[in-house]
């Protein structure tokens, strides 16, 4: 048995899914293909379940948080920008709104808001969705798409989006069954690396500090030619390691040069950038009315008191001794550690604790005009599945809804 269709999308999530519903408007007949028996699975679990849309960065500021290959969103972006994003969902029945200014949600604060949103959309398009297929086989002639087969079910179609993600969460369907179809179709697969999740570290004293969170803190690698890397944002310390924003932030720096280099030396300033001439003005401030002040007097009000122990055992001080009881040497041991506090990053829980997979289908082999393959006439890839990702705060939804909207746009 044959089917036709103007477009089938392999993958139901964000960009799947606006994708399918853009072409739709436009006219085009559309079959939506989800491995798992319902779409956005993996949408419903962003943000903690809360779903931070976006983010309100002008178009500029926003690429360039994605680094070098930022600028490939260009056009993704002209068609939908987060301003565009927040009237879609304004649109099909999602109010939204920006509590910090910054990050947008939906007035819920419950991805499952968005979710059931995009489900309404797609049955009042009539939009056709075909549930619990694992076997595909994408089929081409003269490079260009041909066909798509479905277990036993032929679907004749010139066109196909490969929009099924990355390799974190496995448990929420994440296989990497995309990248297999695009490199049996000829294109290049970067190194894949999991990104967005907590850290160990080899050092122990930081399960002492597991209650505490370190606001504002900074991160950055003390290797060499790794040094202007950095990640600002907020700290948590765990049983064995570190997390938090800012450490999602940098799992996506630090994973490949764990491969490299087995263990990964960091620095972490948690006195909101203070360096060590500011702490020591502080302490001085502080004695020069409070005589006999221990060193817990002076800073207890700059960092918890679990954290400050735990940097007075490293230097070999006593905390509750006076800093001008403590020689010059030990002094500057001290500062060094408060205001650059070494720890070592040896692991990860892999892709398993991945929220995005760093790494994927080469950005060289697709048009980033239409998100076509400069390979395979007809084949289109969105979201996820490519090789370029962004920080935590909405960067990562909105170029996955981006992307996708561009392709139903182009088809």
């Amino acid at each position: 048995m044959e089917k036709e269709y103007d477009l089938v999308v392999i993958g139901a999530g964000p960009s799947g899914i606006i994708a399918s519903i853009k072409a739709k408007r436009d006219g085009k007949k559309v079959l939506l293909v989800e491995k798992l028996s319902q779409i956005g699975v993996k949408l419903k679990a962003t943000g903690g379940g809360r779903c931070n849309l976006t983010n309100t960065l002008n178009k500029n500021d926003f690429m360039k948080s994605f680094g070098k290959n930022g600028r490939f969103m260009t056009q993704s972006l002209n068609k939908l920008d987060f301003n565009q994003l927040i009237k879609f969902f304004k649109d099909i029945g999602v109010e939204t709104h920006i509590p910090d200014g910054f990050r947008v949600f939906p007035k819920t604060h419950q991805a499952s808001t968005i979710v059931d949103a995009l489900k309404n959309e797609i049955h009042k398009l009539n939009i056709d969705v075909l549930y619990n297929n694992k076997n595909i086989k994408i089929e081409t002639k003269d490079n260009s798409i041909k066909s798509v087969l479905l277990d036993d079910t032929k679907y004749i179609t010139k066109n196909i989006l490969l929009s099924t993600g990355g390799l974190g969460y496995p448990k929420l369907g994440a296989t990497g069954d995309g990248h297999s179809l695009a490199k049996e179709l000829g294109h290049t697969i970067t190194s894949l690396y999991p990104a967005m999740m907590p850290l160990y570290t080899k050092e122990s004293w930081v399960s002492f500090c597991k209650a505490d969170t370190i606001a504002k803190a900074t991160i950055t690698i003390n290797m060499k030619k790794y040094k202007k890397i950095k990640a600002q944002g907020d700290l948590i310390f765990t049983n064995n390691g570190i997390r938090g924003p800012i450490v999602l932030d940098f799992a996506r720096e630090i994973t490949p040069f764990l491969d490299k280099y087995e263990e990964v030396p960091i620095f972490i300033n948690m006195v909101k950038g203070k360096n060590q001439n500011d702490i020591l003005n502080h302490i001085k401030q502080y004695n020069s009315s409070n005589q006999n002040a221990t060193i817990k007097d002076c800073l207890k009000d700059i960092l918890p008191l679990s954290v400050l122990e735990q940097i007075a055992i490293l230097s070999n001080i006593d905390i509750k001794s006076s800093f001008k009881k403590i020689d010059g040497k030990s002094k500057n041991i001290f500062l060094q550690n408060i205001t650059n506090t070494p720890l070592t990053i040896v692991g990860h829980d892999g892709f398993k604790m991945a929220m995005i997979t760093r790494g994927g289908v080469s950005l060289k082999e697709i048009d980033p005009n239409t998100m076509q393959s400069k390979i395979i006439n007809g084949l289109y890839f969105a979201g996820e599945i490519v090789d370029l990702d962004g920080p935590c705060g909405g960067y990562n939804l909105q170029w996955a809804f981006s992307s996708g909207y561009l392709v139903g746009d182009s088809i």
